[in-house]
């Protein structure tokens, strides 16, 4: 029997579907249909031997780019350290491997994510940082928006004194297709707190993502 689509669990406002997402998904039977119909828009015939399971796979596909939207980032901060030995300095992780999907295309945004705090009385497993860049990066995304939901959804669990992002990422819209521009990064950053208003700390996390090559 064929099943919806089930990126997106009702239980948690965080796990949430595309704007006018339709109440009701298509049934993945409709969805592998969609698909045989672009391979036929493009010319090509989806019966044939090398095409035939190309609409299956396709859908399986999308279910692990978009797994995204079936998560809540901010569950996966809930689980905080207060044995910190009175530790209050930087906590970043380096070079988080970034893959993405651009919501206008839909095709890959590939690059890396930094990413620090500066604590308060509580401390995050380093893992979860990862899970949160994770998350909202399988959705569709620009990195403008990316950017800010990392850092939103860190500073609404831990809220520590100061937080900063940056993100620089290679976009396929721009360099397999349109203005055919490969090798050119994007760059954006979010800084809040101590990192947006002492420039001294927004100069250290910047020299700490530089020294990560």
């Amino acid at each position: 029997m064929d099943q919806a689509l089930s990126f997106v669990p009702s239980s948690s406002e965080n796990a949430v579907a595309p704007d006018g997402c339709p109440a009701q998904r298509p049934t993945r039977a409709e969805a592998e249909a969609a698909v045989r119909t672009l391979l036929e828009y493009v010319g090509e015939d989806p019966s044939r031997e090398g095409l035939v399971d190309t609409p299956k796979r396709y859908v399986q596909a999308f279910e692990e780019f978009f797994a995204g939207y079936g998560q809540d980032p901010e569950d996966v901060l809930l689980r905080t350290f207060d044995e910190v030995a009175g530790y209050d300095d930087i906590v970043m992780l380096r070079g988080v491997r970034l893959e993405s999907h651009c919501e206008h295309h839909i095709v890959p945004i590939l690059g890396v994510a930094h990413v620090a705090y500066l604590p308060t009385r509580r401390v995050v497993g380093i893992s979860k940082l990862a899970r949160v860049v994770e998350i909202f990066s399988k959705r569709l995304q620009t990195q403008e928006k990316l950017t800010a939901q990392i850092t939103d959804a860190i500073e609404r669990v831990l809220q520590p004194r100061g937080i900063a992002v940056m993100i620089s990422a290679e976009h396929s819209c721009m360099t397999t297709r349109g203005i055919h521009k490969p090798g050119v990064a994007c760059v954006t950053t979010r800084f809040t707190g101590a990192f947006r208003d002492d420039p001294r700390m927004e100069d250290r996390f910047l020299r700490l993502c530089a020294e990560g090559g």
